[in-house]
């Protein structure tokens, strides 16, 4: 398991934090499936195609272009508008950055 913190700034009225845990990572060669736990559950798949990095959210019926996986503000921009849900956006790229170490190079 792995922890990480999550911030998202609201402008003029500040900023918001939450924790969040990734509770498994499977590896499966050709892409990974990784289980967030937050404020929502999350389950994404992550994996490389021709044009790079990208992550698959089956039930938000969403997916999306990466940057690299360390880049929590592209992604989570990307993500977020995915999903249509900032925080979990947010959420899922804090994910990624804290697992950089661990799942990079797919």
């Amino acid at each position: 398991m792995t922890r990480f913190s999550c911030s998202h700034h609201l402008g003029k009225s500040g900023r918001e934090d939450w924790e969040g845990i990734v509770t498994s990572i499977q590896s499966y060669g050709s892409h990974y499936e990784i289980f967030i736990e937050s404020r929502s559950s999350i389950l994404v798949l992550l994996g490389t195609g021709t044009s790079g990095l990208f992550a698959c959210i089956p039930d938000r019926q969403a997916g999306c272009w990466l940057s690299d996986l360390e880049d929590v503000r592209y992604n989570g921009e990307k993500l977020s508008a995915a999903i249509k849900n900032v925080i979990d956006g947010i959420t899922v790229a804090h994910a990624f950055q804290a697992l950089s170490h661990i799942i990079c190079p797919l």
